[in-house]
């Protein structure tokens, strides 16, 4: 295992005042929304009898909760996140991992389904925790209203190559979102945004092609042996 420490801070880091208020007023209004109805959900529970907390409107009520609470984690997260990769304050534990062991289930990213086609023995050279984050990234944006998501994967030379279908890829949706762009339900607004910062610090790159998303990450110098 070998530890990469950034000292400068990235590109993304040198956007103007007005453009990075802009990308600050969208958070805030995405962050608004799950926090309004997490806080409105809690108070009308504590209003209720104890008997109206365990019945249908109360069950009811603490759903909605967990899903306001888990889309503003998300939120969150990803916004701290980015700030960080912005100014290069994040510490690398770089080390080799197995292709498939960096994709999430269907569920976790709202995908109708989740087909893999990696080639054996496929691995990728990154710090894990960031690598997951990228694959997270390009597999929400894939799949975007509940579409259907198929990756196939391959070594490409010194690159590890996947090919995200799913739902239209194009280059406007690696952007930053800013003011009035439309936001996720998912709370999965800025997962593209961290996906782009993460994958430039590894060493590799997203892209939209053809309306396929194509992420490419750094391989081993010597393929795994297939078994």
């Amino acid at each position: 295992m070998s530890e990469l420490r950034p000292t400068s801070p990235s590109a993304e880091s040198s956007a103007e005042p007005e453009e990075k208020a802009s990308q600050l007023a969208f958070v805030a209004h995405e962050i608004r929304n799950p926090l309004s109805t997490a806080l409105w959900s809690a108070e009308l529970l504590a209003r209720m009898t104890p008997e109206e907390r365990g019945g249908p409107r109360g069950e009811k009520l603490s759903r909605m909760s967990l899903r306001a609470l888990t889309r503003l984690r998300r939120l969150v997260e990803d916004h701290l996140l980015t700030a960080r990769l912005d100014v290069g304050g994040i510490p690398l534990d770089v080390e080799e991992i197995p292709a498939r062991e960096m994709f999430p289930g269907a569920g976790a990213v709202g995908a109708g389904s989740l087909e893999l086609e990696l080639e054996s023995g496929l691995s990728v050279v990154a710090d894990p925790s960031l690598a997951r984050r990228v694959v997270e990234g390009v597999l929400l944006a894939a799949a975007r209203g509940g579409a259907e998501v198929r990756v196939t994967g391959s070594r490409k030379g010194r690159l590890a190559r996947f090919r995200v279908e799913g739902a239209p890829a194009t280059e406007e949706d690696l952007a930053d979102p800013r003011r009035g762009d439309p936001g996720d339900t998912r709370g999965a607004a800025l997962a593209m945004p961290v996906a782009r910062r993460a994958c430039l610090l590894l060493g590799g790159a997203i892209r939209a092609e053809d309306g396929v998303w194509v992420l490419e990450l750094p391989a081993p110098e010597t393929p795994r042996r297939q078994s």
